[in-house]
């Protein structure tokens, strides 16, 4: 019987277990929109912060990665590529739309879950107004972008101009970080982006914030939130929730690893705010319609 029991510990061995081994840590897909440039030390380093606190609370492990593009995003969690990501308003909504998505958590800054877009230029510019920008130049991000360009060219619409007539040009960047460089490198005479991703390029001095002026800033808008794929397990929803809920507060997590957009401090997690309330967003969205969009794609391919 020695010898049985021997040669059976042999196969564990030979087999790389153990009788003992200890149970494999699950691991969940995240992926990012690349709001500031998608760099892998750049975007995907904002979240580790909090996935790392999260993983110290659950014992799950987070394979952290950048969309190349805002769609490419909801593709991955639509196509069953991923299981959390971190998107725009809008982005959210068009996967929610699809049936991909639901909500997990929306941070929190001084009792507030919102964030502002905004146009830009530099200092010296004679561009005072969104009126102004006609026969300028104009970069944005992405086209699926919240805040670097579905909310600063809905508001260009709001003041009467036609973007596909009454721009000069447009640029589509892909992130706000090179729509914010356009403009500084004179490549643009104005740019649409985030002020998250502004007041990140002040805090990393990739910008003077003496040499830009804010041309127009947005409503409020509902803060990008973390969400999940809608075909995750009803407990692990839960317990997803639950640890961001509580992440704020739980043993041997610091304030700074509790971080936002942008790599941002913030207060808290709110894992209880209302999907309702992004609609605003997309009442934003409805404004510009396919067709619109389409036309200064095709405007911005001609440059």
């Amino acid at each position: 019987m020695r010898s049985l029991w021997g040669f059976l510990a042999l196969l564990f061995v030979l087999s790389g277990c153990s009788p003992a081994a200890a149970p494999k840590r699950e691991t969940l897909r995240v992926i990012l929109i690349p709001a500031d440039g998608g760099t892998e030390d750049g975007t995907k380093a904002d979240y580790q912060p909090i996935f790392g606190a999260v993983s110290r609370m659950t014992g799950l492990d987070f394979d952290i990665k950048v969309g190349q593009s805002y769609a490419a995003v909801v593709e991955a969690l639509c196509s069953n590529g991923a299981d959390i990501a971190f998107v725009g308003p809008v982005t959210y909504i068009q996967a929610r739309d699809r049936g991909c998505a639901d909500l997990l958590a929306v941070g929190v800054e001084k009792q507030q879950s919102i964030y502002h877009s905004g146009i830009f230029t530099r200092a010296g510019s004679p561009i005072r107004t969104i009126a102004d920008l006609k026969g300028k130049r104009v970069a944005f991000g992405d086209v699926n972008s919240t805040s670097s360009f579905i909310y600063p060219m809905a508001m260009i619409v709001d003041a009467g101009l036609d973007p596909v007539r009454d721009l000069g040009a447009i640029r589509m960047t892909g992130s706000h970080a090179d729509s914010l460089a356009a403009l500084v490198h004179g490549q643009a005479d104005a740019a649409a982006l985030s002020f998250d991703s502004f007041e990140k390029a002040v805090g990393e001095h990739a910008v003077d914030p003496a040499t830009i002026r804010v041309i127009a800033k947005s409503p409020p808008i509902p803060y990008p939130p973390l969400i999940m794929n809608a075909r995750l397990a009803p407990g692990l929803k839960a317990r997803l929730r639950d640890a961001f809920a509580r992440v704020d507060k739980a043993p041997g997590v610091t304030p700074d690893m509790i971080r936002g957009y942008g790599g941002k401090k913030i207060d808290r997690y709110d894992t209880a705010f209302a999907p309702e309330q992004f609609n605003v967003a997309g009442a934003v969205m409805a404004k510009l319609d396919d067709g619109l969009k389409e036309a200064i794609l095709k405007k911005a391919s001609e440059r």
